[in-house]
């Protein structure tokens, strides 16, 4: 698997990378210094991994999560131990407290094995099918204030425009993002996600009943419970997607 370091400390990065030698299972390909530089090796190396400190000069590690499209498999790495709830918060893979000891690597790098195959194999279809899609086993990162979550679309089940933002349903939380539901809808696959009417794009596979609704359109109850309504026009695709 291929991993890349984000930490502004230089020794810490040396340290990591030496300890990292014993597992040959996993490859670091590249290093960076802060959030901003560490956006720009994400984006162009596409990896599995990354070891991500949290407080760096400028922008955080939950700073720069925030701006990733898609989000790698993280494991946290930080001598600030009281960010540890924060990190657990977002449900990222494992969590390093400095200086890293090397049984705590080895255990955080078997959790990352025991769930890689099918998680690695979805990110690496997706970015030789098409960059721009985010595919419904992708985990996307979501910051509301100071609560953070990592989230697999597959999860989530619906988006529902508030404004300039779109509330994010997924268990019990429905955190605001900043985007738009155009702009959400351009970047979701089809074959998963579908946009109701002009202020909702349910996930297909969280829709628990269907119904006859006012004007010949559809309502659409959801596994959370909401009832979202399927404009006129839309009702027309969604019996052809699902063959109604």
């Amino acid at each position: 698997m291929r991993a890349i370091i984000i930490d502004d400390e230089r020794l810490a990065r040396a340290e990591l990378k030496k300890l990292l030698q014993e597992f040959p299972e996993v490859e670091v390909v590249d290093e960076a210094a802060n959030a901003e530089e560490g956006i720009a090796k994400i984006e162009s190396q596409h990896p599995d991994l990354i070891f991500l400190d949290i407080q760096m000069p400028g922008k955080t590690g939950f700073d720069m999560l925030s701006e990733l499209e898609r989000s790698p498999q993280v494991i946290f790495t930080t001598a600030y131990d009281e960010f540890a709830l924060k990190a657990f918060e977002v449900n990222a893979l494992d969590y390093l407290l400095k200086p890293v000891e090397p049984k705590r690597l080895a255990d955080a790098i078997q959790k990352l094995q025991s769930g890689e195959s099918v998680r690695g194999e979805s990110r690496t279809e997706v970015t030789q099918t098409n960059n721009s899609i985010l595919h419904e086993n992708d985990q996307v990162f979501v910051k509301d204030g100071e609560r953070c979550w990592f989230v697999k679309l597959s999860d989530i089940r619906l988006f529902e425009s508030v404004g300039n933002y779109a509330k994010v349903f997924f268990g019990p939380n429905k955190p605001l993002i900043l985007k738009s539901l155009n702009a959400l809808e351009e970047r979701l696959d089809e074959k998963f996600f579908f946009r109701a009417n002009r202020k909702h794009i349910v996930n297909l596979r969280m829709i628990e009943k269907i119904e006859p609704y006012f004007n010949g359109g559809l309502l659409l109850e959801l596994k959370g419970g909401e009832k979202i309504e399927v404009s006129r026009r839309q009702t027309v695709k969604f019996k052809e997607m699902m063959s109604l």
